[in-house]
């Protein structure tokens, strides 16, 4: 999966390569898929979500150039994997997943995995963790029509920030804060599942 999908294709961090070689991505997916667990593709965790296929999330991570001493909020964390990933490369970080069974589980993976750094949350990514912020570096894993204020205001400065943006097809957009003003440029098309409103607890699971 490193050699192929991702060095190959331009990922060039070494820290990140590491990261995604230390991961085991099979214990961050359902048992009937593990077996594809390293391909490069999305994976469904239930619920109509999907853990990212391994380039997109390392291409989104070395956009944002992680650091060692970074903050980070990552929204829509699904299954934990990318927190995980991002664990091994920034100081601490929080994630937000709104559907309360997939915030659940992932926390228990991380815990049973030894990942100390971390604490996921259900909440609604649209309001962000605003207790913890100012983030370094923020991360989207679901696709909202424009990225949410509440965000751009928990930015630290010097922060990083990056989103696929769009209904149907997105494109990646990354900003950066620098003192009062935020820099913006543009990525790679993506495809991402939206980004809702509000917590959701399900009635039964289906999972």
């Amino acid at each position: 999966m490193v050699r192929i999908q991702l060095r190959k294709r331009g990922i060039k961090d070494e820290r990140i390569l590491e990261a995604f070689l230390k991961v085991p991505r099979h214990e961050f997916v359902p048992m009937k898929y593990r077996s594809a667990a390293y391909t490069d593709n999305p994976i469904p965790i239930g619920y109509e979500q999907t853990v990212s296929q391994p380039y997109v999330v390392a291409h989104m991570i070395q956009e944002v150039n992680v650091q060692p001493d970074d903050i980070a909020l990552d929204i829509g964390s699904g299954s934990g994997y990318s927190v995980a990933i991002m664990s091994l490369l920034c100081k601490w970080v929080y994630g937000i997943e709104r559907i309360q069974p997939l915030a659940d589980r992932a926390a228990r993976t991380l815990t049973s995995l030894g990942y100390e750094n971390v604490e996921i949350r259900c909440k609604d990514g649209f309001e962000g963790w605003p207790e913890n912020a100012p983030f370094d570096v923020i991360t989207l894993g679901a696709a909202p029509t424009e990225i949410p204020d509440a965000l751009k205001r928990q930015m630290a400065d010097g922060g990083r920030l990056i989103a696929p943006v769009g209904e149907f097809e997105q494109q990646l957009i990354i900003l950066e804060k620098l003192g009062e003003d935020l820099q913006e440029r543009t990525g790679t098309l993506v495809r991402f599942v939206p980004m809702k409103h509000g917590k959701f607890i399900p009635q039964e699971n289906n999972s």
